[in-house]
């Protein structure tokens, strides 16, 4: 056997084909985790070095150990905006930091100014010795992320801006997945009757906004449903101190309503709802509003909302993987992951009475 153990030395020791090895070692295709767990086992009894996938949740499969690798080192937090309990990420990291714990590392907070972006320069809290890997959390100034992931050392954007739907950055991406529930919806809606749906929420916000927006875009088109230019609210930036003039004043433009508003989440959705009140209109009776993320008040609100319900604490452990994978593997390709989603229906989409 030669020196260095390739694909289909693994495959001649077990007796299978070579695209099977294939598919353990890159997480490709789809296998038993049984299969998997023994072509692994093989390759690194062989000494397999070119991995370009490993679950540090399974690490013991690579190294032969019966228990989880124990590091020391930083796992640094970059957030552009202030991240509280009602926000989709306060779970996620909250499962995130217990996992990544498990492993030795600690997780420090860096709170990214806009003075820091503009300049182009990391926090002078962080520690870039101790740090192993940064994840970063709304952040959305792609020549920001695009500086962070230039740096040597392991980048984790928990999603990200707009612009890397199509310029890619040299970092793992984890999303969660923003079209299903969209499309479910919109067909729901169209065997109900409901055919003018409007959409609110800036689309170059991030890259979930840009996707949901591309959602429903090509969500009336596949349904053969005409999407009308006066209900489409793109650009009216929630960050903006004009934004809930601009948004009341959009509305109270509207010669009449569409059936439904599809917001980019839910505090959009709370905040047309809000202006619909100053207009003396309402919901369910005048249109219908679904939003996005499932949070803590859309189930409190009157009425309830209609809303696409973000799994948190899966998107944790799903960052602690990317994260500690890549640490152990940094060379290996980057990574998009996107995370499930559900459909939630509740009272404001439901028929008035």
């Amino acid at each position: 056997m030669s020196a260095k153990v390739t694909i289909q030395d693994i495959a001649d020791a077990l007796g299978i084909s070579r695209n099977t090895v294939s598919k353990a070692i890159n997480n490709t295709g789809v296998l038993a985790d049984s299969t998997r767990e023994k072509v692994l086992a093989k390759a690194a009894e062989m000494g397999y070095k070119q991995f370009s996938y490993v679950n540090p949740l399974n690490s013991s499969i690579l190294d032969g150990a019966s228990k989880k690798p124990i590091a020391t080192g930083e796992i640094a937090l970059f957030s552009g905006n202030f991240l509280g309990n009602a926000h989709f990420a306060s779970t996620m990291l909250d499962k995130f930091q217990n996992e990544i714990s498990n492993y030795g590392y600690s997780m420090t907070m860096h709170r990214i100014s806009e003075d820091i972006i503009d300049n182009k320069v990391l926090p002078s809290s962080l520690n870039l010795e101790r740090t192993k890997a940064i994840i970063c959390v709304e952040m959305f100034n792609y020549e920001y992320c695009k500086m962070l992931s230039e740096l040597e050392v392991p980048v984790l954007f928990v999603d990200a801006p707009y612009e890397s739907y199509f310029h890619p950055l040299n970092a793992d991406v984890l999303l969660m997945e923003n079209t299903s529930g969209i499309f479910s919806l919109v067909e729901a809606m169209k065997n109900r009757g409901i055919k003018e749906i409007g959409y609110i929420g800036q689309k170059y916000h991030c890259r979930s906004f840009f996707e949901r927006y591309l959602s429903y875009f090509n969500a009336m088109h596949h349904f053969g449903l005409d999407i009308k230019e006066d209900y489409i609210f793109t650009d009216i930036n929630p960050h903006n101190e004009m934004y809930r003039p601009r948004l009341l004043d959009c509305l109270s433009k509207l010669e009449h309503l569409p059936d439904l508003f599809i917001c980019a989440n839910d505090f959009v959705c709370m905040d047309t709802l809000d202006c619909l009140g100053h207009l003396n209109l309402s919901c369910p009776k005048d249109t219908l509003l679904s939003g996005f993320d499932d949070s803590t008040e859309s189930k409190l609100m009157t009425p309830t909302l209609t809303t696409i319900h973000i799994h948190s604490q899966v998107m944790g452990m799903t960052a602690a993987n990317l994260i500690l994978s890549r640490i152990q593997q940094p060379d290996m390709n980057y990574r998009t992951i996107y995370t499930e989603t559900n459909l939630i229906y509740r009272e404001s989409t439901s028929p008035s009475k």
